[in-house]
């Protein structure tokens, strides 16, 4: 098999002591604590395999400190209070007034 694949240009290679691979995405990681990869390459190009179950966290949310003051100014709230719900909600502005408007009466 080995043969027949460097006849047709195709090198196959394991990578050996993988300790972890992350894949960034905008919505969070895949995380890959432990895999197995396989490198091939063919016609120059490389090509990676991982085999492995991995694992998802999502991204943090950034909260731009605009909305952050109005959230506060629009809920009549502290601006600690404003980012925390707007943690919360995962940056939505709408449901973090409405939440703290709530939580007020």
């Amino acid at each position: 098999m080995k043969a027949m694949m460097k006849k047709l240009g195709m090198n196959v290679e394991p990578i050996e002591d993988v300790r972890q691979i992350v894949i960034a995405t905008g919505k969070g990681n895949y995380i890959f604590d432990s895999a197995e990869v396989t490198a091939m390459t063919m016609q120059g190009v490389t090509t990676y395999q991982i085999v492995g179950q991995p694992r998802f966290e999502e991204a943090a949310v950034e909260i731009p400190k605009e909305d952050i003051a109005m959230v506060a100014a629009q809920a009549g709230v502290p601006e600690d209070a404003a980012k925390a719900a707007l943690v919360a909600t995962r940056g939505d502005i709408a449901e973090a007034i409405l939440r703290l408007s709530q939580e007020k009466k």
